[in-house]
């Protein structure tokens, strides 16, 4: 059965009234939906009784106006494939919607969370973004639970913190990050790589792969593992690699609890982000490889 489309919060709200009892489940999106997004929608579907999907290429978290451009829109393709996994309600909204003329409040998420990473690259305003459009869409939603993927870690550090502060009744769920058989994530941004390009971007994994070969072996110095994935990414230059504490981002000397190692590179037209969590006694290493598996 095809999901309901609304557009308003009001429609939205109307629409969700008579089917709460079973549990709602959230993912938010900007669309154009690949097998990462079909995950999240599928563990909502197994968790909740309905399914709702947010379709939102939201403007104030870009930085440059030709990314928000450039960033595809493929509404038909995306109500197809929610269609498949069970989705119940799409909230797709205009920008208007959800900027309505006079809007001024602005939803900011403040310290190490926002400052590094990310932040640091693309500026305090775009966790603002993210912070403001998350909070208008959990309000809209009121989910009982909202799925996020792993591959957007600081994103969700940031998510977990602003629901925290504002009391706002819902469960965060993380999901691990979605891959391909190469190891490269799932990004909506990927259909922009060219052939070649796409050749490149495999480096990413297995960049992020020798950090974790050598931190089994033992290495706990983050300069000695952003140095494995740095030689790694030969070629390219990166907008960051650095290795922070997975709770509160903030830098460390040495890796002696779950540290995130993240990284932003340009491959082409298209920035890339990854990362991975490094935690001491877990071996939990990138799989890499046609098969899938986990030998380099």
């Amino acid at each position: 059965m095809s999901p309901r489309i609304v557009r308003t919060v009001a429609e939205l709200r109307a629409a969700l009234a008579p089917l709460r009892a079973g549990g709602v489940g959230f993912v938010p999106t900007m669309g154009a939906l690949h097998e990462g997004h079909l995950s999240l929608l599928r563990a909502a579907r197994s968790g909740n009784g309905t399914v709702v999907l947010s379709i939102f290429v939201n403007p104030t978290q870009f930085g440059e106006a030709a990314d928000l451009d450039a960033y595809p829109r493929t509404e038909g393709a995306d109500v197809a494939l929610a269609a498949e996994v069970g989705v119940d309600v799409i909230f797709a909204p205009s920008v208007a919607e959800m900027y309505p003329a006079g809007f001024a409040t602005t939803v900011s998420v403040g310290g190490a969370i926002t400052g590094t990473l990310e932040g640091a690259e693309r500026g305090r305003s775009h966790f603002d973004g993210v912070a403001t459009v998350v909070a208008k869409l959990l309000l809209a939603v009121q989910p009982d639970r909202a799925y996020f993927g792993a591959k957007d870690a600081q994103q969700v550090v940031v998510v977990r913190r602003m629901v925290a502060d504002l009391g706002i009744p819902v469960e965060i769920v993380t999901r691990p990050t979605s891959r391909d058989a190469d190891g490269l994530a799932r990004s909506s941004r990927n259909t922009r790589l060219s052939p070649g390009d796409r050749t490149v971007a495999a480096a990413i994994p297995r960049a992020l792969r020798a950090a974790q070969d050598a931190f089994a072996r033992g290495i706990r110095d983050p300069r000695s593992l952003t140095d494995a994935v740095r030689a790694e990414l030969a070629g390219l230059d990166p907008d960051y690699v650095e290795i922070v504490d997975a709770d509160s981002l903030a830098p460390i000397a040495e890796v002696e609890r779950p540290a995130l190692l993240a990284l932003a590179v340009r491959v082409g037209p298209v920035r890339l982000i990854d990362n991975v969590v490094l935690v001491p006694g877990q071996d939990d290493r990138i799989p890499l490889g046609p098969d899938g598996s986990t030998h380099t």
